[in-house]
């Protein structure tokens, strides 16, 4: 492919295709590897989750999916609405695990609380809050977190959070995805299920989870899809339109807030290309046009993506052993 023709068509896939491969590979994970009688999946109401709920329904049949619903006090307020109708439209049993009160238990609210008022004292009850990041195509500098904090009658402060404020944060945030495996395991476990991830290949690639959190699973059968093509599989499985219409969100914090301003260098579909390029070895003169970018802010966009995968390469990382002084398996058969 000549470098001035790279485009938005590169990630065309035969949808039909992809979807009855992950069914293979479904079935065979669920009933062969892990020998698991069905499925849990974490509906979130967002794309990601609706579609592996639909493919896991296709592959095992309906009755074999259990969908767990786990909405918190900072959740959008259609998440349950939505999450529910992903549910009902695949036709699968749900529970509600509401988990604000375990959160509260553990004071995850207190926590990230406490770590905002740092930077903004007159932080208090009744004010929302999102962290975001500068985007990557205006310079070089190293970006920094800020937290964007709304008081109650609706008045914005925005100030750059120090490390330790930030780490709080997310610490303290981190909690929610944690919570949230705690109780796919529960019923996982209470069922002989496996647990199915839902991050697409944007998000795995980048490390767009927690660790411990939604980047635990037993298996994960999107994470090779680019998050456009997953949002192709959408329309053909059935997902409600109010979801397909849904614009990606972290879904974590108390003010709206998307994933290109929390994490991302683009919006999902811009950064699927330029991950798609990055991966493929094209230089960014061939993904500047499509993208709408100068070959400078390509080259930052690079820039952001390696880093990334940097960072992703702790989170993927199974606990570490100190072998010396361990028998080795031979020496105990010896």
């Amino acid at each position: 492919m000549a470098a001035a023709e790279l485009g938005f068509d590169a990630l065309a896939i035969d949808v039909p295709r992809a979807v009855e491969e992950i069914g293979v590979f479904i079935r065979h994970t669920v009933f062969e590897v892990l020998r698991k009688k069905g499925v849990v999946v974490g509906i979130s109401g967002g794309i990601d989750s609706a579609v592996v709920t639909a493919l896991s329904v296709r592959a095992l049949g309906k009755e074999r999916v259990l969908g767990l619903l786990m909405p918190e006090r900072h959740s959008s307020p259609e998440t349950l609405s939505l999450s529910r109708g992903v549910a009902e439209s695949q036709g699968v049993e749900c529970i509600l695990e509401e988990i604000s009160a375990p959160l509260d238990a553990l004071r995850c609210y207190e926590r990230q609380d406490d770590s905002i008022r740092s930077v903004i004292p007159e932080y208090a009850t009744g004010w929302k809050s999102k962290i975001v990041l500068p985007t990557v195509l205006e310079d070089d500098r190293y970006r920094l977190f800020s937290v964007v904090a709304q008081s109650p009658d609706g008045t914005e402060v925005k100030k750059r959070l120090t490390p330790a404020a930030y780490l709080g944060v997310v610490a303290a945030t981190n909690f929610k995805q944690r919570v949230r495996a705690i109780f796919e395991y529960y019923h996982a476990d209470a069922r002989n299920y496996a647990v199915a991830g839902t991050p697409n290949r944007l998000e795995y690639d980048q490390g767009f989870y927690v660790k411990g959190g939604d980047g635990l699973a037993d298996f994960k059968p999107i994470a090779h899809l680019y998050k456009s093509q997953v949002y192709e599989l959408a329309a053909h499985l059935g997902i409600p339109e109010d979801v397909l219409r849904r614009p990606p969100t972290t879904d974590t914090y108390s003010l709206p807030q998307g994933q290109d301003e929390f994490y991302f260098s683009l919006p999902y579909r811009k950064m699927d290309l330029a991950l798609y390029a990055r991966t493929n070895g094209f230089p960014p003169k061939a993904v500047a046009g499509a993208l709408g970018l100068t070959e400078a802010q390509v080259e930052r966009v690079y820039k952001d993506i390696d880093g990334k995968r940097r960072m992703t390469t702790y989170l993927n990382q199974s606990a570490l052993v100190h072998e010396k002084g361990f028998a080795s398996p031979e020496s105990q058969n010896g």
